[in-house]
Protein backbone atom coordinates (compact mmCIF):
# COMPACT_ATOMS: atom_id res chain seq x y z
CA UNK A 1 0.00 0.00 0.00
CA UNK A 2 2.72 2.68 0.94
CA UNK A 3 4.17 2.57 -2.58
CA UNK A 4 0.84 3.24 -4.31
CA UNK A 5 0.27 6.65 -2.25
CA UNK A 6 2.14 9.81 -1.56
CA UNK A 7 3.17 11.88 -4.85
CA UNK A 8 2.87 10.80 -7.73
CA UNK A 9 6.21 11.15 -8.78
CA UNK A 10 7.73 9.39 -5.88
CA UNK A 11 6.33 6.28 -6.35
CA UNK A 12 8.12 2.87 -7.21
CA UNK A 13 8.46 1.58 -11.00
CA UNK A 14 8.56 -2.15 -10.42
CA UNK A 15 8.32 -4.71 -13.31
CA UNK A 16 4.25 -6.08 -14.22
CA UNK A 17 3.17 -9.62 -13.33
CA UNK A 18 2.12 -9.85 -16.81
CA UNK A 19 5.25 -9.05 -18.62
CA UNK A 20 5.62 -12.35 -19.85
CA UNK A 21 2.92 -14.34 -19.19
CA UNK A 22 1.98 -15.46 -22.22
CA UNK A 23 3.52 -16.42 -25.00
CA UNK A 24 1.42 -15.56 -27.78
CA UNK A 25 1.52 -11.66 -27.07
CA UNK A 26 5.08 -11.03 -25.32
CA UNK A 27 4.97 -7.58 -23.35
CA UNK A 28 8.61 -6.99 -22.01
CA UNK A 29 8.05 -3.08 -21.80
CA UNK A 30 4.94 -3.39 -19.54
CA UNK A 31 5.69 -1.97 -16.18
CA UNK A 32 3.55 -0.20 -13.63
CA UNK A 33 4.27 3.32 -11.88
CA UNK A 34 1.64 2.81 -9.21
CA UNK A 35 0.26 6.30 -11.25
CA UNK A 36 -2.89 4.81 -10.05
CA UNK A 37 -2.74 3.67 -6.74
CA UNK A 38 -5.15 2.94 -3.61
CA UNK A 39 -5.80 7.08 -3.51
CA UNK A 40 -7.02 7.30 -7.45
CA UNK A 41 -9.20 4.08 -6.97
CA UNK A 42 -10.60 4.86 -3.87
CA UNK A 43 -11.58 8.56 -5.58
CA UNK A 44 -12.49 6.79 -8.70
CA UNK A 45 -15.00 4.44 -6.97
CA UNK A 46 -16.63 7.62 -4.96
CA UNK A 47 -17.29 9.43 -8.26
CA UNK A 48 -19.31 6.46 -9.77
CA UNK A 49 -20.70 5.83 -6.71
CA UNK A 50 -19.47 2.27 -6.00
CA UNK A 51 -18.04 0.26 -3.25
CA UNK A 52 -14.07 0.01 -3.36
CA UNK A 53 -12.78 -3.58 -2.73
CA UNK A 54 -9.17 -3.28 -2.29
CA UNK A 55 -7.21 -7.01 -2.68
CA UNK A 56 -4.32 -7.15 -1.01
CA UNK A 57 -1.26 -9.93 -1.14
CA UNK A 58 -1.58 -12.71 1.49
CA UNK A 59 2.15 -13.34 1.75
CA UNK A 60 1.91 -15.49 -1.68
CA UNK A 61 3.04 -15.27 -5.14
CA UNK A 62 1.28 -16.13 -8.18
CA UNK A 63 1.29 -19.51 -7.88
CA UNK A 64 1.07 -20.64 -11.42
CA UNK A 65 4.38 -18.09 -11.84
CA UNK A 66 7.11 -18.64 -8.91
CA UNK A 67 4.52 -19.49 -5.94
CA UNK A 68 6.78 -17.72 -3.68
CA UNK A 69 5.86 -17.59 -0.45
CA UNK A 70 6.95 -15.19 2.92
CA UNK A 71 7.80 -17.54 5.82
CA UNK A 72 5.09 -17.43 8.35
CA UNK A 73 7.15 -15.59 10.90
CA UNK A 74 7.49 -12.75 8.26
CA UNK A 75 4.09 -11.99 7.57
CA UNK A 76 3.62 -9.26 10.09
CA UNK A 77 4.59 -6.89 7.25
CA UNK A 78 1.64 -8.13 4.69
CA UNK A 79 -0.97 -7.77 7.43
CA UNK A 80 0.69 -4.45 8.71
CA UNK A 81 0.14 -3.34 4.97
CA UNK A 82 -3.73 -4.11 5.04
CA UNK A 83 -4.09 -2.25 8.79
CA UNK A 84 -2.00 0.60 7.12
CA UNK A 85 -4.39 0.76 4.13
CA UNK A 86 -7.60 1.02 6.25
CA UNK A 87 -6.42 3.37 8.39
CA UNK A 88 -5.51 5.41 5.09
CA UNK A 89 -9.59 4.97 3.66
CA UNK A 90 -11.06 4.93 7.02
CA UNK A 91 -8.70 6.98 9.76
CA UNK A 92 -9.21 10.25 11.43
CA UNK A 93 -6.91 12.95 10.24
CA UNK A 94 -5.21 12.53 13.09
CA UNK A 95 -3.65 9.21 12.12
CA UNK A 96 -0.80 8.74 10.05
CA UNK A 97 -2.08 7.38 7.31
CA UNK A 98 -5.14 9.39 7.58
CA UNK A 99 -3.19 12.63 7.58
CA UNK A 100 -1.72 11.67 4.56
CA UNK A 101 -5.27 11.21 2.92
CA UNK A 102 -5.76 14.39 3.84
CA UNK A 103 -2.89 15.93 2.42
CA UNK A 104 -3.58 14.34 -0.87
CA UNK A 105 -6.86 16.24 -0.64
CA UNK A 106 -9.70 13.99 0.94
CA UNK A 107 -9.59 14.77 4.49
CA UNK A 108 -12.92 12.59 4.86
CA UNK A 109 -12.96 9.27 5.15
CA UNK A 110 -13.78 6.69 2.15
CA UNK A 111 -15.78 4.40 3.99
CA UNK A 112 -14.27 1.46 3.61
CA UNK A 113 -16.43 -2.02 4.23
CA UNK A 114 -14.69 -4.88 2.98
CA UNK A 115 -11.38 -5.97 2.20
CA UNK A 116 -9.83 -9.37 -0.12
CA UNK A 117 -6.99 -10.77 1.38
CA UNK A 118 -5.13 -12.66 -1.15
CA UNK A 119 -6.48 -13.50 -5.06
CA UNK A 120 -6.61 -16.63 -6.91
CA UNK A 121 -4.28 -18.47 -4.25
CA UNK A 122 -5.02 -22.36 -2.47
CA UNK A 123 -4.22 -24.85 -0.60
CA UNK A 124 -3.19 -25.26 3.18
CA UNK A 125 -0.65 -22.09 2.78
CA UNK A 126 -2.56 -19.62 2.26
CA UNK A 127 -5.13 -21.00 5.05
CA UNK A 128 -2.46 -20.73 6.93
CA UNK A 129 -2.14 -17.43 5.89
CA UNK A 130 -5.36 -16.45 6.24
CA UNK A 131 -5.53 -17.41 9.82
CA UNK A 132 -3.26 -14.69 10.76
CA UNK A 133 -4.77 -11.64 8.67
CA UNK A 134 -8.33 -12.76 10.02
CA UNK A 135 -7.28 -12.90 13.44
CA UNK A 136 -5.59 -9.51 13.15
CA UNK A 137 -8.59 -8.07 11.31
CA UNK A 138 -10.72 -9.15 13.91
CA UNK A 139 -9.10 -7.83 16.81
CA UNK A 140 -8.10 -3.98 15.02
CA UNK A 141 -11.00 -3.60 12.62
CA UNK A 142 -14.19 -6.23 13.30
CA UNK A 143 -16.34 -4.18 11.24
CA UNK A 144 -14.23 -4.88 8.16
CA UNK A 145 -15.88 -7.65 5.87
CA UNK A 146 -12.96 -10.45 4.89
CA UNK A 147 -13.02 -11.56 1.21
CA UNK A 148 -11.15 -15.10 0.80
CA UNK A 149 -10.32 -16.71 -2.09
CA UNK A 150 -11.63 -19.89 -3.53
CA UNK A 151 -8.86 -20.40 -5.83
CA UNK A 152 -9.46 -20.61 -9.22
CA UNK A 153 -11.97 -22.66 -10.69
CA UNK A 154 -15.41 -23.27 -9.61
CA UNK A 155 -15.17 -27.00 -8.60
CA UNK A 156 -12.44 -29.74 -8.14
CA UNK A 157 -10.50 -30.87 -5.26
CA UNK A 158 -8.49 -26.81 -4.94
CA UNK A 159 -12.32 -25.50 -4.52
CA UNK A 160 -13.68 -27.87 -2.61
CA UNK A 161 -10.64 -27.98 0.37
CA UNK A 162 -11.03 -24.18 0.40
CA UNK A 163 -14.80 -24.08 0.20
CA UNK A 164 -14.88 -26.09 2.82
CA UNK A 165 -12.28 -24.41 5.15
CA UNK A 166 -13.60 -21.02 4.72
CA UNK A 167 -16.82 -22.08 5.82
CA UNK A 168 -15.36 -23.53 8.80
CA UNK A 169 -13.22 -20.56 9.61
CA UNK A 170 -16.58 -18.35 9.38
CA UNK A 171 -14.84 -15.59 6.38
CA UNK A 172 -17.54 -12.97 5.53
CA UNK A 173 -17.18 -13.20 1.71
CA UNK A 174 -15.68 -16.21 -1.03
CA UNK A 175 -14.57 -15.00 -3.77
CA UNK A 176 -15.26 -17.64 -6.89
CA UNK A 177 -13.90 -17.06 -10.11
CA UNK A 178 -14.73 -18.99 -13.26
CA UNK A 179 -13.65 -18.92 -16.72
CA UNK A 180 -15.66 -21.39 -18.83
CA UNK A 181 -17.20 -22.38 -22.26
CA UNK A 182 -20.78 -20.97 -23.06
CA UNK A 183 -21.87 -24.46 -22.08
CA UNK A 184 -21.14 -24.50 -18.20
CA UNK A 185 -22.61 -20.77 -17.80
CA UNK A 186 -25.59 -22.03 -19.26
CA UNK A 187 -25.66 -25.70 -16.69
CA UNK A 188 -25.17 -23.34 -13.97
CA UNK A 189 -28.00 -20.75 -13.83
CA UNK A 190 -29.00 -22.72 -10.16
CA UNK A 191 -25.61 -22.84 -9.25
CA UNK A 192 -26.59 -21.27 -5.95
CA UNK A 193 -29.81 -22.23 -5.52
CA UNK A 194 -28.81 -24.43 -2.50
CA UNK A 195 -26.19 -22.82 -0.70
CA UNK A 196 -25.87 -22.14 2.29
CA UNK A 197 -28.24 -19.07 3.39
CA UNK A 198 -26.58 -18.49 7.16
CA UNK A 199 -23.28 -19.44 5.24
CA UNK A 200 -20.49 -16.51 3.98
CA UNK A 201 -21.84 -14.74 1.38
CA UNK A 202 -20.69 -14.96 -2.40
CA UNK A 203 -18.27 -12.93 -4.53
CA UNK A 204 -18.28 -14.00 -8.09
CA UNK A 205 -15.18 -12.25 -8.57
CA UNK A 206 -14.22 -12.83 -12.44
CA UNK A 207 -15.88 -14.90 -14.70
CA UNK A 208 -16.18 -14.71 -18.43
CA UNK A 209 -17.77 -16.85 -20.98
CA UNK A 210 -14.94 -18.00 -23.01
CA UNK A 211 -15.67 -19.56 -26.49
CA UNK A 212 -12.25 -20.44 -27.60
CA UNK A 213 -10.44 -21.68 -24.28
CA UNK A 214 -8.28 -23.23 -23.65
CA UNK A 215 -7.26 -22.86 -27.36
CA UNK A 216 -6.51 -19.88 -27.76
CA UNK A 217 -7.76 -16.21 -26.52
CA UNK A 218 -11.41 -15.95 -26.07
CA UNK A 219 -13.68 -14.04 -28.24
CA UNK A 220 -16.46 -11.85 -26.81
CA UNK A 221 -19.35 -13.07 -28.69
CA UNK A 222 -23.12 -12.56 -28.52
CA UNK A 223 -23.12 -17.05 -27.52
CA UNK A 224 -21.04 -15.74 -24.55
CA UNK A 225 -22.88 -12.91 -23.70
CA UNK A 226 -26.14 -14.50 -23.72
CA UNK A 227 -25.02 -17.56 -22.11
CA UNK A 228 -23.49 -15.09 -19.62
CA UNK A 229 -27.13 -13.49 -19.08
CA UNK A 230 -28.66 -16.80 -18.35
CA UNK A 231 -26.01 -17.30 -15.77
CA UNK A 232 -26.81 -13.96 -14.25
CA UNK A 233 -30.73 -15.16 -13.71
CA UNK A 234 -29.24 -16.98 -11.11
CA UNK A 235 -27.02 -14.93 -9.64
CA UNK A 236 -29.81 -12.38 -9.63
CA UNK A 237 -32.40 -14.94 -8.26
CA UNK A 238 -29.63 -15.80 -5.47
CA UNK A 239 -28.99 -12.31 -3.99
CA UNK A 240 -29.39 -13.32 -0.65
CA UNK A 241 -26.29 -15.13 -0.86
CA UNK A 242 -23.86 -13.70 -3.64
CA UNK A 243 -23.61 -10.30 -2.91
CA UNK A 244 -21.51 -9.01 -6.10
CA UNK A 245 -20.87 -9.72 -8.90
CA UNK A 246 -17.90 -8.53 -11.84
CA UNK A 247 -17.26 -9.43 -15.03
CA UNK A 248 -13.34 -9.54 -16.16
CA UNK A 249 -10.99 -8.40 -16.93
CA UNK A 250 -12.67 -5.30 -17.11
CA UNK A 251 -10.43 -2.85 -19.89
CA UNK A 252 -8.36 -3.92 -23.28
CA UNK A 253 -6.19 -2.32 -25.85
CA UNK A 254 -6.77 -3.08 -29.14
CA UNK A 255 -3.30 -3.00 -29.69
CA UNK A 256 -1.38 -3.80 -26.51
CA UNK A 257 -3.57 -7.09 -24.89
CA UNK A 258 -2.56 -10.20 -23.20
CA UNK A 259 -5.82 -11.69 -22.12
CA UNK A 260 -8.93 -11.38 -24.04
CA UNK A 261 -11.97 -11.41 -23.83
CA UNK A 262 -12.42 -8.38 -22.14
CA UNK A 263 -15.53 -5.92 -21.75
CA UNK A 264 -14.86 -2.93 -22.98
CA UNK A 265 -12.07 -1.95 -25.65
CA UNK A 266 -10.17 1.15 -26.51
CA UNK A 267 -7.64 2.50 -29.50
CA UNK A 268 -6.62 5.27 -28.63
CA UNK A 269 -9.37 7.30 -29.75
CA UNK A 270 -12.18 5.59 -29.82
CA UNK A 271 -14.12 2.90 -27.31
CA UNK A 272 -16.60 0.04 -27.46
CA UNK A 273 -18.63 -2.22 -25.55
CA UNK A 274 -19.02 -5.29 -26.02
CA UNK A 275 -21.99 -7.76 -26.38
CA UNK A 276 -21.04 -8.23 -22.82
CA UNK A 277 -20.63 -5.20 -22.12
CA UNK A 278 -24.44 -4.54 -23.11
CA UNK A 279 -25.15 -7.37 -20.84
CA UNK A 280 -23.79 -5.94 -17.77
CA UNK A 281 -24.92 -3.01 -18.18
CA UNK A 282 -28.79 -3.43 -18.54
CA UNK A 283 -28.11 -6.17 -15.50
CA UNK A 284 -26.08 -3.60 -13.41
CA UNK A 285 -28.78 -0.35 -14.50
CA UNK A 286 -31.28 -2.69 -13.62
CA UNK A 287 -30.63 -4.25 -9.99
CA UNK A 288 -33.50 -3.75 -7.69
CA UNK A 289 -34.40 -4.19 -4.59
CA UNK A 290 -36.04 -7.05 -3.67
CA UNK A 291 -36.08 -10.91 -5.42
CA UNK A 292 -39.38 -11.59 -6.76
CA UNK A 293 -39.49 -15.49 -7.49
CA UNK A 294 -40.09 -16.08 -11.21
CA UNK A 295 -41.91 -20.05 -11.57
CA UNK A 296 -42.75 -22.55 -13.87
CA UNK A 297 -44.49 -25.96 -12.61
CA UNK A 298 -43.29 -24.81 -9.43
CA UNK A 299 -39.47 -24.95 -10.10
CA UNK A 300 -37.48 -21.47 -11.28
CA UNK A 301 -37.08 -20.58 -14.31
CA UNK A 302 -33.14 -22.40 -15.24
CA UNK A 303 -32.65 -24.06 -18.48
CA UNK A 304 -35.77 -25.83 -19.29
CA UNK A 305 -36.79 -25.38 -22.95
CA UNK A 306 -33.85 -22.93 -22.68
CA UNK A 307 -35.36 -19.98 -20.88
CA UNK A 308 -34.01 -18.34 -18.02
CA UNK A 309 -35.43 -15.95 -15.84
CA UNK A 310 -35.17 -14.03 -12.64
CA UNK A 311 -37.21 -10.87 -11.60
CA UNK A 312 -36.73 -7.89 -9.15
CA UNK A 313 -39.16 -4.73 -7.82
CA UNK A 314 -37.12 -1.42 -7.31
CA UNK A 315 -38.72 0.53 -4.81
CA UNK A 316 -37.09 4.05 -5.97
CA UNK A 317 -37.92 3.94 -9.30
CA UNK A 318 -41.46 1.75 -8.29
CA UNK A 319 -40.86 -0.93 -11.28
CA UNK A 320 -41.02 -4.46 -11.58
CA UNK A 321 -38.32 -5.69 -13.61
CA UNK A 322 -38.29 -9.18 -15.59
CA UNK A 323 -34.90 -10.43 -17.43
CA UNK A 324 -35.22 -13.58 -19.36
CA UNK A 325 -33.04 -14.97 -21.90
CA UNK A 326 -34.10 -17.62 -25.06
CA UNK A 327 -31.75 -19.55 -26.02
CA UNK A 328 -33.18 -21.28 -28.30
CA UNK A 329 -33.10 -20.21 -32.43
CA UNK A 330 -36.85 -19.85 -32.89
CA UNK A 331 -39.06 -17.66 -31.01
CA UNK A 332 -41.10 -18.45 -27.99
CA UNK A 333 -44.34 -17.07 -26.66
CA UNK A 334 -44.20 -15.30 -23.26
CA UNK A 335 -46.73 -15.04 -20.95
CA UNK A 336 -46.12 -13.54 -17.31
CA UNK A 337 -49.09 -14.27 -15.06
CA UNK A 338 -48.08 -11.51 -12.24
CA UNK A 339 -49.28 -12.37 -8.39
CA UNK A 340 -49.84 -9.05 -6.83
CA UNK A 341 -52.26 -6.90 -5.49
CA UNK A 342 -50.02 -3.77 -7.25
CA UNK A 343 -51.89 -2.34 -10.44
CA UNK A 344 -49.42 -1.63 -13.35
CA UNK A 345 -49.56 1.23 -16.22
CA UNK A 346 -51.04 0.00 -19.05
CA UNK A 347 -47.57 0.15 -20.88
CA UNK A 348 -44.74 -2.09 -20.30
CA UNK A 349 -41.04 -1.18 -21.59
CA UNK A 350 -39.34 -4.00 -23.23
CA UNK A 351 -35.76 -4.16 -24.09
CA UNK A 352 -33.88 -6.83 -26.23
CA UNK A 353 -30.86 -7.67 -27.13
CA UNK A 354 -31.10 -10.13 -29.65
CA UNK A 355 -29.46 -12.19 -33.06
CA UNK A 356 -30.25 -15.46 -34.64
CA UNK A 357 -25.70 -15.29 -35.37
CA UNK A 358 -23.77 -16.17 -32.16
CA UNK A 359 -20.78 -15.38 -33.65
CA UNK A 360 -21.54 -11.78 -34.42
CA UNK A 361 -19.36 -9.65 -32.48
CA UNK A 362 -18.64 -5.95 -31.54
CA UNK A 363 -15.36 -4.21 -33.32
CA UNK A 364 -14.01 -0.71 -33.40
CA UNK A 365 -15.65 -0.15 -37.20
CA UNK A 366 -19.22 -1.70 -36.12
CA UNK A 367 -19.88 -1.07 -32.53
CA UNK A 368 -23.38 -1.39 -32.24
CA UNK A 369 -23.65 -4.73 -34.00
CA UNK A 370 -25.04 -6.08 -30.93
CA UNK A 371 -26.95 -3.23 -28.72
CA UNK A 372 -30.33 -2.84 -26.79
CA UNK A 373 -33.49 -2.03 -29.05
CA UNK A 374 -36.90 -0.73 -27.19
CA UNK A 375 -40.20 -1.54 -27.88
CA UNK A 376 -43.77 -0.97 -25.85
CA UNK A 377 -46.17 -4.11 -24.35
CA UNK A 378 -49.58 -3.31 -23.83
CA UNK A 379 -51.59 -5.07 -21.22
CA UNK A 380 -54.47 -5.46 -19.45
CA UNK A 381 -55.27 -7.03 -15.60
CA UNK A 382 -52.22 -9.31 -14.41
CA UNK A 383 -50.81 -11.42 -17.41
CA UNK A 384 -48.58 -9.89 -19.79
CA UNK A 385 -48.07 -11.83 -23.28
CA UNK A 386 -45.41 -11.41 -25.87
CA UNK A 387 -42.92 -13.08 -27.55
CA UNK A 388 -39.51 -13.45 -27.28
CA UNK A 389 -36.83 -13.74 -29.99
CA UNK A 390 -34.46 -15.97 -30.84
CA UNK A 391 -31.35 -16.08 -28.91
CA UNK A 392 -32.17 -12.78 -26.70
CA UNK A 393 -31.95 -11.61 -23.56
CA UNK A 394 -35.19 -9.20 -22.98
CA UNK A 395 -35.54 -6.63 -19.77
CA UNK A 396 -38.91 -5.80 -18.97
CA UNK A 397 -40.12 -3.00 -16.74
CA UNK A 398 -43.79 -2.58 -15.78
CA UNK A 399 -44.30 0.68 -14.08
CA UNK A 400 -46.36 0.20 -10.64
CA UNK A 401 -49.27 2.91 -10.45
Amino acid sequence: MEKTVGPIDERELIINRWNTEFSHRLTPDYFQTFGLGFYEYFLLAEDIGAAPVPILNCGMACQFNSGELVPMDQLDEYVQDALDLIEFANGAVSTKWGKLRADMGHPQPFNLKMIGVGNENWGPQYIERLAVFKKALAEKHPEIAIIASSGTDPEGERFEFLDDRLRAMHIDIIDEHYYRPPSWFLSSASRYDNYDRKGPKIFAGEYASHTTRPNGPGKSTWEAALSEAAFMTGLERNADVVEMASYAPLFGHVDGWQWSPDLIWVDNLRVYGTPSYQVQKLYSTHKGSDIIPVDRAGQPVAGRDSLYASAVYDQHTKELLIKVVNYTSKPMPMRFAIATDRKFAPVAQKITLASKDLNLSNSIEEPLNIHPKQADIRFKGKALTDSLAPYSFTLIKLQTK
